[in-house]
């Protein structure tokens, strides 16, 4: 299976380039904080080479005794995966849920670094999430000339206009989530070109295309919502550098548009699954864009850093989003982040991590209603924005995904297709 080829062979190529960042950067710790850099440094890596081991080997999966305050939640769900499997042995790399393996490996990579302090705050895979960011430099000028080309007109737009520039920057959010570096191991994943200069090439590779249903929520929420309160829309984030700065264009744009009053976005607490954005590549971003010697990134940035002084755009980050557990049991592990998600007018998913958590990452049939897949998950309307990297998918049409496989057989992990799935739940 992919989960099989992902757990043998990504993973392993994820933790040696861990351990081969810690090792370029000894001298980095040295300098900083002298022998007990080196010392930390030394303690980490040996950390992550019994881990690999551990992984390469099909060992059994062992409780957290690192005393971090997810620890508890983590040893809890791996009695959960020990009941299931009904006393056939403990559960091991191999013989485990992929998505909780996986899971797994990134919350112990975060423990090698925080067991060791004075190293305990270093991101190891900030170089490759700001390599992306300076290496889609060309389709990020074009994306930030376009939107600041746009907004300057945006109050003459009528509203056919309105929503097809609504659709334009949803498509360029959905395909930036091509740039994953967890998908590539690392390899250089840029954005090269002008998003959107290809965008009509792309149309027939959105297997659902929810597009529509968005705008009309948006629209009727907008005037029932006229004289009371806030227009709310939260957008839980996936990776950083370029597809962070398409997910920025497009808050923007629904703000500009006086859509939406308020952007909430949601990342994670840890580093995670390579280049999924932190608070840090957040903060780091909108300060590049401002200090960028290009006029329209830097007026991007610099409006950006006054939605979040205003608090018209809020970002938040909570520890549930780097549990193994999936969506449909937020409410019950994280009542405080579900009651926060039900406060909003439409939650957007990106990606595919989050879209596996969605679905509870199972082997779907293909024609499965998304609404069913996602197993009373509805703190609101919401839609996942997700290019396909992994095996599972729901809400096609009859016949749709065996008409695919038999020309493309990798086309559910290849990132060449994606969808825009809408559920207006509640």
């Amino acid at each position: 299976s992919f989960a099989y080829f992902t757990i043998k062979d990504r993973l392993p190529q994820i933790l040696t380039r861990v351990i081969d960042t810690l090792h370029r950067h000894k001298n980095e710790f040295f300098e900083e904080h002298g022998e007990k850099g080196v010392e930390a440094e030394k303690r980490a890596i040996s950390f992550l080479s019994k881990l690999r081991n551990e992984l390469q080997t099909d060992k059994p999966v062992t409780p957290l005794e690192d005393g971090l305050p997810d620890a508890a939640l983590w040893n809890q769900y791996l009695d959960y995966q020990r009941n299931l499997s009904n006393g056939n042995g403990e559960p091991s790399w191999f013989q485990s849920p992929w998505l909780y393996v996986e899971c797994y490996m990134y919350r112990r990579i975060h423990a090698a670094l925080a067991q060791n302090p004075p190293i305990d705050n270093f991101d190891v895979f900030k170089e490759g999430k700001a390599q992306n960011f300076f290496e889609s430099q060309e389709a990020i000028i074009a994306l930030c000339t376009y939107f600041q080309e746009l907004i300057k007109n945006i109050k003459d737009l009528d509203e056919k206009q309105l929503q097809e520039e609504l659709l334009k920057l949803l498509q360029v959010s959905l395909w930036g989530n091509k740039c994953d570096l967890s998908f590539s191991a690392g390899e250089d994943s840029s954005q090269k070109s002008s998003p959107l200069l290809s965008l009509e090439n792309l149309i027939p590779y959105i297997l659902v295309n929810d597009m529509e249903k968005l705008w009309s929520l948006l629209v009727s929420t907008k005037k029932s919502n006229a004289e009371k309160s806030n227009v709310r829309i939260d957008i839980i984030l996936d990776n950083a550098g370029f597809e962070l700065v398409s997910d920025l264009v497009l808050a923007d744009f629904l703000l500009s548009s006086k859509l939406v009053d308020e952007v909430h976005f949601h990342g994670k607490s840890i580093p995670w699954y390579v280049s999924d954005t932190t608070k840090h590549d957040f903060n780091w971003t909108i300060k590049k864009l401002q200090a960028a010697n290009h006029m329209w990134m830097s007026r991007c940035g610099i409006n950006w850093e006054g939605n979040l002084k205003k608090g018209t755009w809020v970002y938040h980050d909570h520890m549930f989003w780097t549990l193994p557990h999936d969506f449909s049991s937020m409410a019950e592990v994280a009542p405080d982040l579900y009651a926060d998600l039900q406060k909003s007018n439409l939650l957007l998913f990106k990606g595919d991590l989050n879209y596996r958590k969605l679905t509870g990452d199972k082997k779907w049939e293909y024609s499965v209603p998304f609404h069913q897949a996602l197993n009373k998950f509805h703190p609101a309307p919401l839609c996942s924005l997700r290019t396909l990297k992994s095996d599972t998918l729901v809400g096609l049409k009859p016949g749709q995904g065996e008409q695919i496989q038999a020309s493309d057989p990798d086309w559910m992990v290849s990132g060449k297709y994606g969808v825009v799935q809408f559920d207006a739940a509640v």
